[in-house]
């Protein structure tokens, strides 16, 4: 049985595997190593202090991503495949690693 996201290391365990997913794959790797080239450095911090705020309200975020996801929507016009896609992988990715509220509360923020 899988335990629920309980934690900080939890929450960058689930990060960590859904974006090694993401730079390899047929869809999103493209967008993310190519299109808009991240530094995985600096990103990978900022997911991590995102999604513990996002389920745990820790407050550790205070930066606004929609403003960002516009910018780079008006740059390269991502679709809905590559969104939907998105998606796919990080409730697959989720649900390989955790189950219960924390878990699905995840999965419903990242759905919008």
């Amino acid at each position: 049985m899988k335990i629920d996201i309980e934690n900080r290391n939890d929450i960058e365990m689930v990060v960590n595997a859904f974006y090694e997913k993401v730079k390899t794959d047929d869809i999103l790797g493209p967008v993310f190593n190519v299109l808009i080239p991240v530094n995985w450095d600096t990103h990978l911090p900022v997911m991590y202090q995102f999604w513990e705020n996002i389920i745990f309200h820790t407050g550790s975020y205070t930066g606004n991503p929609m403003t960002l996801h516009k910018y780079i929507q008006n740059k390269i016009s991502i679709s809905a495949d590559q969104f939907d896609r998105w998606i796919q992988l990080f409730n697959q990715t989720t649900d390989e690693l955790f189950e219960g509220k924390n878990a699905s509360l995840a999965k419903q923020r990242a759905a919008g």
